[in-house]
């Protein structure tokens, strides 16, 4: 395959994951404005419920994909406390800061993936690159007001929240893309994953003795929906859709984009929540706040012509070669 058209599939699925991660924000929202379902138990059901779902699915499909080298387990491990960490902060963002303003603060990540990838996968770190991250960054902070000294006096928890939710967010992304280097099937990385990541919430919640934002103060409250089985069915909903499907292509772009590519590609994802939320959740955007998604959009459309004006440019020289033995 060449690398133009490695390119583009890996940014195709990237684009499809990105449209289908938007909707998880709208779900997240609902279920904690109308149950009122604590962040961290929502979250801790959400990987359960993924864990769950994915792994009949595995055993009929493909059962090998199930199985998984020792020397593997350490690091899927720490891959699940890097998401369950992540989830965790990202859930509390949703219910702090809505739908639409936490979904473009997490992609500040843009910018700690390009510089942690730059640091420890060996990733090219160009001009074009740095330019669609300073976009990216620009447009977030356009987003969430953040240029504005009355929203760190008045949301200050919900600012750090969602800043930190976007470093962890760079954490889990290179940490995929070093998976994906190991060998590692994307779906069972995904399967590995969500159970760690599950195990880690769990514990999050009982044994924070209330400490942590969001947790459970009691082990009844991971019981919260009680008898409202539409709650149940949209935490299911969650989980089985968008989480599954979102994270599981997010993945596979991985196999072909570097991990910072990958990224900005999904900076994409504040755009379509927006849209999304303003039809479902009522949830307005000003004009400054328009403005700095469509700054997002154009870095991944700058970001996508750099690329492949790069791919395009090495093409002939990796052809060169078999050219002089003819």
């Amino acid at each position: 395959m060449s690398n133009t058209s490695h390119l583009t599939r890996g940014y195709t699925i990237a684009l499809i994951s990105a449209a289908i991660l938007s909707t998880t924000a709208i779900f997240i929202r609902y279920l904690t404005q109308t149950y009122h379902l604590p962040a961290l138990v929502l979250a801790c059901w959400r990987e359960f419920f993924v864990f769950l779902t994915l792994l009949p699915i595995l055993a009929v499909v493909r059962r090998s994909l199930l199985r998984v080298n020792t020397r593997h387990l350490r690091y899927l491990v720490l891959y699940g406390l890097a998401l369950a960490i992540f989830n965790s902060l990202w859930t509390l963002s949703v219910s702090i800061n809505g739908a639409a303003v936490s979904t473009v603060l997490v992609y500040c990540s843009a910018g700690f993936t390009a510089l942690l990838g730059w640091l420890f996968l060996k990733e090219r770190l160009g001009w074009g690159k740095l330019l669609a991250v300073a976009l990216s960054l620009a447009g977030c902070a356009l987003v969430a007001g953040a240029l504005d000294p009355a929203a760190w006096r008045l949301n200050l928890l919900g600012i750090i929240t969602g800043v930190l939710s976007g470093l962890f967010y760079a954490i889990y992304t290179l940490m995929g893309r070093s998976a994906s280097q190991r060998g590692l099937n994307p779906w069972t990385t995904l399967l590995y994953t969500f159970g760690f990541a599950a195990i880690f919430l769990l514990a999050f919640n009982l044994f924070s003795g209330g400490h942590i934002p969001g947790a459970a103060t009691h082990p009844a409250d991971f019981l919260w929906l009680g008898k409202a089985w539409a709650g149940w069915g949209v935490l299911l909903l969650l989980a089985a859709g968008p989480t599954l499907a979102g994270y599981g292509l997010y993945n596979v772009s991985l196999t072909y984009l570097p991990s910072s590519v990958a990224n900005l590609v999904v900076t994409l994802e504040p755009v379509f929540t927006a849209v999304t939320a303003y039809f479902l959740l009522g949830e307005r955007l000003t004009w400054i706040q328009i403005i700095g998604s469509l700054i997002i959009l154009g870095g991944v459309v700058f970001l996508r012509i750099y690329e492949g004006r790069l791919a395009s440019a090495e093409r002939p020289r990796a052809e060169s070669p078999a050219l002089q033995k003819r």
